[in-house]
């Protein structure tokens, strides 16, 4: 079993409201010295069987169709390696 990542973040053009509330909360908390905040989506894919071409495109195409909106944001696919002892 293998674990494929996709993260799905806003463009860099898209207003981040959400990080942009994180940041500005930060110098509040006592967090100093971070110019920028951008917040994003992790998916963890379980994938039975190996991780072949076909299989990423497959992850591809479920990533840009399913799970980033691609006007909008933009997405990262990836393979993580799972150790024996985390299962």
């Amino acid at each position: 079993m293998a674990r494929v990542v996709v993260d799905v973040m806003l463009k860099p053009e898209i207003l981040d409201p959400q990080g942009q509330a994180v940041q500005r909360a930060l110098p509040r908390l006592g967090f100093e010295g971070i110019s920028d905040v951008r917040q994003g989506k992790r998916f963890e894919l379980e994938v039975d069987g190996p991780v072949d071409e076909a299989a990423l495109a497959r992850i591809h195409d479920l990533a840009e169709s399913f799970l980033a909106n691609t006007v909008i944001e933009d997405f990262t696919v990836r393979v993580e390696e799972v150790a024996e002892a985390a299962k």
